[in-house]
C-alpha cells in the first residue's frame, strides 16, 4: 500500500483515501483540505490568485486504494485500519465502493455489503469524523456513501465563472463558458455561420475563419467535428451547457446560448464583413446566483437506510483549482499535451475534502467533539440560500428551489460551523440501535460494526439533525391521517445561561408541531430533549414536500437549523418488519 506524508503544524490529521493518484487526484483532493498558501494558483490564467486549503495546518495522510484494476474492498479496509492506527483525526473519501459482488441485486441495498460503510464504522467508533462523497451518477442515481455515521458530500457550485469574451464587430459582446488553456486572443477574424457543422471538408474550407455552429441535437459531433477540421475558432450556439461539453477544447471555443446566438446569426447576415474578437483566460467573480445544487450529484433518499435524511450538506465541487502532479498532463490542445501545477476538477470527490477541511477546523477549535456533534455543527449552520437570498436552485429541475434530497441541509459555511451553539451528538450504540429497528441480524451487525450485539434496545429515532418522513399512497383510504414522531436531544455548546425558541416553516398539507417550543439551558453541555410531530394526508399534494425546524436563540447569536422532508417516493430498501 502507497502512502505519502505532507508533514504540517500538528493540529489535526486528515487521511485522504487517494482514488487515482496517478493522475494527480489524491494530490488534488488533500491540496483543497489542507494545502499550503500559494500565491498565483492557477489554470493557466483561470483563477489567477492566491489559494490555500481549507485548513492549511493541517497534516495529511494518503492512502492509495485505487488502481488500473479498480479497487477492492480488502485494499479499502486496510488503509482505513492503517489510518486509524496512525492516529488521524478526519478520514475524506472520494470514492464509492460496495462488495465486490456488485451484481447482485438482491443485496445492493444492504449495508453489509457497503464497504465504505463497514470500513469506517470502526474509525467514527474510536472518535474519527468520515467525509465521504455522494457519487456524480446524479440526478438519477441515489446517494451514495449514506451510512448515517457518515458525513455525506454533494457538490455545489461557487462564484467563480471561468471562460472567455465574445466581441462582434459592432460591439455586442458576450461572456461565455470555457477552458481553453492557451492565451490565444483572436482578433477582428472573420466569421462564417456553417448551421450545423455536420462536414468536416465543409469546415476544412473555412478553417481559417470563426465557425458558428448551432445546435441541431448533434452537439458532441459538431465540437469533434470542428476539432477534426483544426479550425482557428469556434462559436458553439447551445443551450445544453454542461461542464462536460467545455472541459478543455483543444482549439479556441466558445460557448453561447441560443438566444444569443440568434444575435450572431442576425449579425453575420446583415454584416458585409462579419468579424469577431474571442479573448480567454477571463475570471468572473461575484457571479449570481450562487451557489447552485449541481446536476451531477446524486439525490437522496439513500435506499440502504431511508429512514436517515441524505445527503448530509453540499460544499464546493465545480472547476476547483488544486495543485496537480507535474508529470501528469492535465489537457491536450492540437499542439500537444500541457503540464501545470494546477489543475482543474470537478465532482462530489472535490466537495468531500471542503467538508473534511471545515470538520478539521472545527476540530481543532473543540477537539473534545465527536464526530457526530462536528457533523451537526456543519449541518445545522449550512445555509440553503444563494448570493441572492433565494432558496439555492437545482438546475436539474429547471432551476427550481433544490430540496433537502438534492442539497441536505445546505451549503458550507465553515465560520458559523465553529459555533454551532447546539449540537445533535450520536454514539456508536446509537447507529446500533438503528441497525437493529431495520431487523438485522446479529451476524449482519457483526459483518458492519466488528463485533457482537445484541439487540436489546431498538430505535428508528437516529438523534440525527435532519427529519424525513414517509408518506405512503398505496393505501385505498386516501383520506386517511397519518402522524410520525421525531424524538431528539440536543447539546448546548454555546453560552451557558441561554434560550431557544422554536421556529417552524410550513409545509403544504402537513401540520408540524414542536414540544416544548423552548429550551431554556442553564449551563454549557447541558442537554434538552424535544419531541417534533408531523401530521398529514396518505396521500401527499406532491412528492417532495419540505420545511424546516430551527432553534433561535433569544440573544440572536446563534440559529441552528434542521431540514424536515415529507416525502411519497419510498425507494426499494433493506427496511424489513
Amino acid at each position: 500500500m502507497e502512502r505519502g506524508l505532507i508533514a504540517q503544524d500538528p493540529d489535526v490529521r486528515i487521511s485522504m483515501n487517494s482514488s487515482r493518484d496517478s493522475d494527480g487526484h489524491g494530490t488534488h483532493t488533500s491540496s483543497t483540505a489542507a494545502g499550503n498558501y500559494v500565491k498565483n494558483a492557477s489554470y493557466f490564467g483561470y483563477g489567477n490568485g492566491t489559494a490555500n486549503g481549507v485548513a492549511p495546518k493541517a497534516r495529511i495522510a494518503m492512502y492509495k486504494v485505487i488502481w488500473p484494476q479498480g479497487i477492492s474492498s480488502t485494499d479499502l479496509i486496510a488503509a482505513i485500519d492503517d489510518a486509524i492506527e496512525d492516529g488521524v483525526d478526519i478520514l475524506s473519501l472520494s470514492l464509492i465502493k460496495r462488495s465486490d459482488n456488485q451484481d447482485d441485486d438482491d443485496i445492493i441495498n444492504l449495508l453489509e455489503y457497503d464497504t465504505v460503510a463497514i470500513a469506517t464504522f470502526k474509525a467514527v467508533e474510536k472518535g474519527i469524523f468520515v467525509a465521504a462523497a455522494a457519487g456524480n451518477g446524479g440526478p438519477v442515481e441515489a446517494v451514495a456513501n449514506g451510512a448515517p455515521w457518515l458525513a455525506t458530500v454533494g457538490a455545489g457550485t461557487i462564484d467563480r465563472d471561468l471562460g472567455g469574451l465574445l466581441t462582434l464587430g459592432n460591439g455586442v459582446q458576450f461572456r461565455f463558458p470555457s477552458l481553453y488553456p492557451l492565451k490565444t486572443s483572436l482578433n477582428q477574424i472573420p466569421l462564417v455561420f456553417i448551421d450545423g457543422c455536420e462536414s468536416v471538408k465543409e469546415l476544412e474550407k473555412v478553417k481559417n475563419k470563426i465557425v458558428v455552429c448551432k445546435d441541431n441535437l448533434s452537439f458532441g459531433a459538431q465540437f469533434e467535428n470542428a476539432d477534426a477540421a483544426r479550425v482557428y475558432g469556434a462559436i458553439f450556439i447551445t443551450d445544453i451547457l454542461s461542464i462536460d461539453y467545455y472541459t478543455p477544447s483543444k482549439f479556441p471555443a466558445s460557448f453561447i446560448s441560443k438566444k444569443d446566438g440568434e444575435v450572431v446569426i442576425g449579425y453575420i447576415k446583415k454584416s458585409s464583413d462579419p468579424r469577431a474578437t474571442l479573448e480567454f483566460q477571463k475570471t468572473f467573480i461575484g457571479t449570481k446566483p450562487a451557489p447552485k445544487a449541481e446536476s451531477y450529484s446524486q439525490r437522496g433518499p439513500y435506499p440502504s437506510c431511508p429512514s436517515v435524511l441524505k445527503p448530509d450538506l453540499i460544499a464546493p465541487g465545480t472547476l476547483i483549482i488544486a495543485s496537480w502532479l507535474p508529470n501528469s498532463s492535465v489537457t491536450t490542445v492540437q499542439s500537444g499535451d500541457l503540464y501545470s501545477n494546477f489543475n482543474l476538477d470537478t465532482g462530489t470527490s472535490m466537495a468531500t475534502p471542503h467538508v473534511a477541511g471545515v470538520a478539521a477546523l472545527v476540530k481543532g477549535v473543540h477537539p473534545d467533539w465527536s464526530p457526530a456533534a462536528i457533523r451537526s455543527a456543519l449541518m445545522t449552520t449550512a445555509n440553503p440560500l444563494d448570493n441572492t437570498l433565494s432558496p439555492i436552485k437545482d438546475p436539474a429541475t429547471w432551476d427550481l428551489p433544490a430540496t433537502p434530497l438534492d442539497i441536505g441541509a445546505g451549503h458550507i459555511d465553515p465560520n458559523k460551523a465553529i459555533e454551532p451553539g447546539l449540537v445533535y451528538d450520536a454514539t456508536a450504540q446509537d447507529y446500533i440501535k438503528l441497525l437493529c429497528a431495520m431487523n438485522y441480524t446479529k451476524q449482519q451487525i457483526r459483518v458492519i460494526t466488528g463485533s457482537n450485539h445484541k439487540c436489546v434496545n431498538q430505535s428508528f429515532d437516529l438523534n440525527y439533525p435532519t427529519f424525513i418522513a414517509y408518506f405512503n399512497t398505496n393505501d385505498s383510504n386516501s383520506d386517511a391521517k397519518v402522524t410520525q414522531v421525531f424524538h431528539r436531544t440536543v447539546t448546548n455548546v454555546g453560552e451557558a445561561s441561554s434560550t431557544y425558541t422554536a421556529k417552524l416553516s410550513s409545509m403544504d398539507g402537513i401540520k408540524a408541531m414542536v414540544e416544548p417550543e423552548k429550551l431554556v439551558f442553564k449551563k454549557k453541555h447541558e442537554k434538552l430533549s424535544y419531541k417534533l410531530t408531523l401530521e398529514g394526508p396518505k396521500l401527499l399534494k406532491q412528492d417532495v414536500l419540505h420545511g424546516s425546524l430551527i432553534w433561535v436563540a433569544d440573544s440572536g447569536k446563534y440559529t441552528v437549523r434542521s431540514p424536515i422532508v415529507a416525502t411519497s417516493i419510498v425507494p426499494e430498501t433493506s427496511l424489513r418488519s
